[in-house]
């Protein structure tokens, strides 16, 4: 992995970006694995893989295709395939329809033996982007240590020390 590992001691190393988008929220995460993109796409597409760093997934993850999913984060919910290009473009929607709607991007790009993922989740209420944030964080280092082969980290606890930080960030958002 290449930096990937949380910082030790309860120390934020935030990795993610906040933005505001016509009243809503986006939270990017961008962090490079070693790893090669076919293996990195089958970590964030193969439901038997997704279900050891982030949820849990059922359903049909072909494009167009609806799941429903639980993070480990304790978000359930219904979604939907609406781009599929492997291995590097997947965008789905999760719930559909509902005024919770949110649009998660995950894009990857190799460079030899590293690839490169970012995440974005867009439509995010402003008033909570700062939790999605330290969210998303934890999300992305639990995926680095299942990569490494490393157990992932207590996801609340994380998410908490993380926090903080994002919510500093997040008070520059209007």
């Amino acid at each position: 992995m290449i930096d990937n590992a949380p910082a030790t001691g309860g120390q934020a190393r935030v990795v993610g970006t906040m933005r505001a988008q016509d009243g809503t929220g986006i939270v990017r995460m961008e962090d490079r694995f070693d790893t090669a993109i076919d293996d990195l796409w089958s970590a964030v597409s193969d439901p038997q893989r997704l279900a050891r760093w982030i949820a849990e997934v059922k359903g049909d993850l072909q494009l167009g295709g609806n799941f429903r999913a639980s993070f480990t984060s304790g978000w359930e919910g219904p979604g939907r395939v609406d781009v599929c290009e492997p291995p590097r473009r997947l965008h789905v929607t999760m719930s559909p329809g509902q005024p919770d709607e949110t649009v998660i991007v995950a894009e990857l790009d190799s460079d030899g033996t590293q690839t490169t993922l970012l995440v974005e989740e867009r439509g995010l209420p402003l008033d909570g982007v700062a939790a999605y944030g330290a969210g998303w964080q934890a999300h992305i280092e639990d995926l680095g240590a299942y990569l490494r082969g490393d157990d992932t980290a207590d996801w609340r606890t994380r998410w908490a020390e993380l926090k903080p930080a994002y919510d500093e960030q997040a008070a520059d958002l209007a």
